[in-house]
């Protein structure tokens, strides 16, 4: 099966994206982890496929690099819609289906991509951390010397706990620039690695670091490995939080045809 792919990336999370508009593309698990597969595949983070869906612009199905299918991935949702805006869906806000259900999206004259997240309504404070669901689960760590910390290594840890070893999590580790910027950086299940950005991951280190702000409308600087993200919000409790945007830039690497068939079986 040959198929034309598109490869994408924000803040150096990239994702292979499929156009399946006409619904015709068929893929197991094994065929979209060769897909990923930065030796014997294109190479990427995770999979995506733009699907038509009656009473929205599109539908988002994303998959793992394990080729699982996943939860809600705010940069590849950022990806998408600019791969959307590329194939000529031109929109001045788009309305799409993703797993955690639906969301908007902008493409800005500036050349970022900003898309609405779901609500956060509860947080769970833990020892030295807590959890929140963004779109996908997040464990959120502040640390000191971020850039020197062993990310993949104590990730893991966490992540296969006998808590979250079962359904997985992501695990974020977060140190302060100042009082308006983070440093975070994400161990991503899935993935199984550290990832150069994780939208979901800097929403969910951006909501954690504010809490203790009272401020109700915020706008968090965030710095990944991969590049610079904005996360806004509004805060309407003590924890919960509504009007979440993840801003960033998402930009074409290439396109190119690839026989599904012929991939390196590993």
């Amino acid at each position: 099966m040959h198929l034309v792919f598109f490869k994408y990336q924000g803040t150096g999370n990239d994702f292979v994206i499929l156009d399946n508009r006409n619904n015709q593309i068929q893929l197991n698990q094994k065929d979209i982890a060769l897909l990923c597969h930065r030796r014997f595949g294109i190479g990427a983070d995770g999979l995506m496929l733009l699907n038509s869906r009656a009473g929205y612009d599109f539908e988002m199905k994303y998959y793992n690099a394990d080729g699982a299918e996943g939860s809600m991935c705010g940069n590849g949702g950022r990806c998408l819609t600019q791969f959307a805006f590329d194939s000529g869906i031109i929109k001045e806000k788009y309305q799409f289906i993703a797993s955690d259900g639906p969301h908007e999206a902008i493409v800005t004259q500036s050349g970022w991509v900003k898309l609405k997240m779901i609500d956060v309504k509860s947080i769970s404070q833990l020892s030295g951390a807590c959890t929140i669901n963004t779109g996908s689960p997040h464990y959120v760590q502040e640390v000191m010397n971020l850039e020197e910390f062993n990310v993949v290594a104590e990730g893991k840890k966490i992540r296969y706990n006998k808590e979250y070893k079962e359904k997985g999590i992501n695990v974020n580790f977060v140190e302060r620039v100042n009082k308006d910027e983070l440093y975070v950086r994400t161990y991503e299940r899935g993935v199984e690695d550290e990832t150069y950005s994780c939208g979901t991951g800097v929403t969910a280190a951006a909501i954690i670091m504010s809490m203790e702000n009272d401020t109700p409308k915020q706008t968090v600087q965030i710095k990944t490995k991969g590049g610079s993200l904005a996360v806004e919000f509004e805060r309407t409790g003590k924890q919960s939080f509504q009007d979440i945007w993840l801003c960033g830039p998402a930009e074409l690497v290439f396109k190119g045809t690839i026989n599904v068939n012929g991939i390196s079986k590993v």
